[in-house]
């Protein structure tokens, strides 16, 4: 998809605007209706939509502007101020005047923000567990996605008795009834010949960027650190992200066979038995091997100080060097030094200097470590699993756990400051009946919670209403530094010409409530039931088409579009040099002589 237009801007607006398109019209579908039955229509490929959003203020993660948006076919072609008087000059007869046209829909934003459609890197739709499945899957959790400003997310792919060929046929299948854009990551459950065959295939033929390493769920999921460290060398030859989710799975069996043994069979027991020294340990170790191997590591839904710490300590600028890769386009200057002898692989991809100034990407960093929180970790804390409702204790369990008051604030503090870099959800919903299934035994709980429409009101309200963060870095925690990472910027995360139209409009001085009645996903209850607070997503634009205005969801079934996403991102970047530079350094083999007596 090209990003840059040829044409001049008044030419390319003259021609788009003078050619008329056939009107669009969605309707949100019952999820009794099946796809491409009679009132659930498909939208076909050759419809068009002409947008122009007017009077906003255009925010991106690296400045704002007050500027119209002109969007034809799904792409922005165009943001400046006051596009309207231009768009019309093909009308000769009224050019000084304000006709718009019958085919281009105009939408004021005056008073409001103009940003890209937020994307969650972090979800699980339509997921097998414990017997039972997610209640929200590829259409519902999506179009509640749409409805809290949300436009694209990636998903985890989990393989079939170890394929990754066949886990992705299955997400694949589940996946038709998209009505919003995605991607996919990629679990690992096992290393062998055929699985580092199958992860090439990923990566070069089927745009999966990344994959994921459980180091908790024993007997499950889990992998040991023969199996990661295969699994990181991999990565690093292939330019995938490596993922992990950091609890020690061997010491959380055994708390959780310490609480069953006190008696603690209740959801309380599930984040007793997990406790938040567990995620920091695996947090670390995960980090020094991935240091090892030199290779970057996203550490997935950051729970608790204990784990931000491992993670701070990897990046700090006074155990590493002062600046980084940190950097889509352009990239900055990196002059790498010669290191001494005996310094560890992970420490000599530390050894650079940066001459760039730019104003967020100078921010120290060491190693190349992305820390993703997620929205229930950074607003709730575990105070509600001691609740004496099972029913509401259990909506509240998940892994790595909701963690005691106190955490939820450092971890907005380390958001705000750069040491986590984007917020996810973990959206795995479950509805009451089916965490019935542990109301003996919390081990026995399905985990997940709601998030994927509340994130992007909650992030705002908890981070940007309290002076935490600035509008630029919402945008860039909440959609564009996830589009840099997976290498999808500037196709997703930017209102910028030749971008994807995915575009919210938000309104700061609006309020949002937050309940299950009146929620979009399948769930019977919401873990931010009753929460209310400052901006709410008024307007919510996906491939060109508005999908969400005046509290009003208009999605289709099929609709949504698979993204693929390309292998060594930004945080590759210098890795070459750095081992280079490593191998240089050991001043061996050693050349000896062998005596011949």
């Amino acid at each position: 998809m090209p990003y840059h237009f040829s044409l001049s801007l008044s030419l390319s607006l003259l021609l788009f605007t003078c050619f008329p398109s056939n009107s669009l019209s969605n309707q949100f579908c019952k999820t009794e209706i099946g796809i491409g039955e009679v009132g659930c229509g498909i939208i076909s490929s050759s419809s068009t939509t002409k947008l122009l959003i007017k009077g906003g203020t255009v925010v991106n993660a690296h400045h704002q502007e007050f500027a119209d948006v002109y969007v034809e076919d799904g792409i922005i072609v165009a943001v400046e101020p006051n596009l309207r008087n231009v768009i019309y000059t093909c009308y000769p007869l009224v050019a000084l005047g304000y006709l718009v046209g019958d085919d281009v829909k105009v939408i004021d934003a005056t008073g409001k923000y103009v940003m890209p459609g937020g994307i969650d890197p972090h979800t699980h739709l339509a997921m097998e567990a414990l017997n039972t499945e997610t209640v929200d899957d590829f259409f519902s959790g999506q179009a509640a996605a749409l409805a809290g400003g949300t436009t694209m997310h990636i998903d985890f792919v989990i393989p079939v008795n170890g394929s990754l060929t066949a886990g992705l046929e299955v997400y694949e299948e589940k996946a038709k009834k998209s009505c919003m854009d995605y991607g996919f990551h990629m679990v690992i459950t096992k290393f062998d010949d055929i699985v580092s065959r199958d992860m090439e295939i990923m990566v070069k033929e089927r745009g999966i960027n990344s994959f994921k390493f459980f180091l908790a769920y024993k007997g499950v999921l889990m992998v040991n650190d023969e199996l990661l460290l295969e699994g990181l060398k991999r990565c690093k030859s292939l330019g995938a992200l490596a993922m992990v989710h950091a609890e020690n799975g061997d010491a959380v069996f055994e708390g959780q066979k310490r609480m069953i043994q006190l008696g603690i069979t209740g959801p309380e027991g599930h984040a007793l038995s997990r406790p938040p020294l567990l995620e920091g340990e695996a947090t670390a170790r995960a980090i020094r091997l991935a240091a090892f191997v030199n290779t970057p590591l996203y550490v997935v839904h950051v729970m608790s100080i204990d784990a931000m710490e491992e993670i701070a300590r990897a990046r700090k600028s006074d155990y590493f060097p002062k600046c980084v890769a940190l950097f889509s386009s352009p990239l900055p200057s990196l002059t790498f030094i010669k290191a001494p002898r005996n310094l560890s692989f992970g420490t000599v991809n530390r050894v650079v200097k940066c001459t760039s100034t730019t104003r967020f990407y100078s921010r120290h960093i060491g190693q190349r470590v992305i820390g993703e929180p997620v929205v229930s970790g950074l607003v709730l804390d575990d105070s509600r699993l001691w609740d004496s409702d099972f029913t509401t204790a259990s909506k509240y369990v998940m892994s790595p756990p909701i963690r005691a008051s106190g955490h939820g604030k450092a971890l907005q503090g380390a958001l705000s400051n750069g040491v986590l870099q984007l917020v996810g959800t973990d959206h795995c919903v479950f509805n009451s009946t089916q965490k019935a299934f542990g109301i003996d035994d919390f081990r026995k709980i399905p985990n997940g919670v709601n998030g994927i429409e509340e994130r992007m009101h909650l992030v705002w309200d908890t981070m940007v209403e309290s002076g935490q963060i600035s509008v630029t870095d919402y945008v860039r925690v909440t959609s564009t530094e996830c589009a840099k990472i997976f290498n999808i910027y500037p196709r997703k995360g930017a209102i910028i010409a030749g971008s994807d139209a995915d575009i919210i409009i938000l309104n700061p001085h609006s309020s949002f409530e937050i309940n299950a009645r009146s929620h979009h996903s399948r769930t019977d209850t919401n873990v931010y039931e009753g929460r209310r607070g400052k901006g709410k997503v008024e307007v919510t634009i996906a491939g060109g088409r508005v999908v969400w205005e005046n509290n009003e969801l208009k999605v289709v079934p099929g609709s949504g579009k698979y993204i693929k996403m390309a292998p060594f991102n930004y945080l590759f970047s210098g890795i070459d040099r750095a081992d280079a530079s490593y191998l240089s350094s050991l001043n061996a083999p050693v050349n000896r002589f062998k005596s011949t007596t």
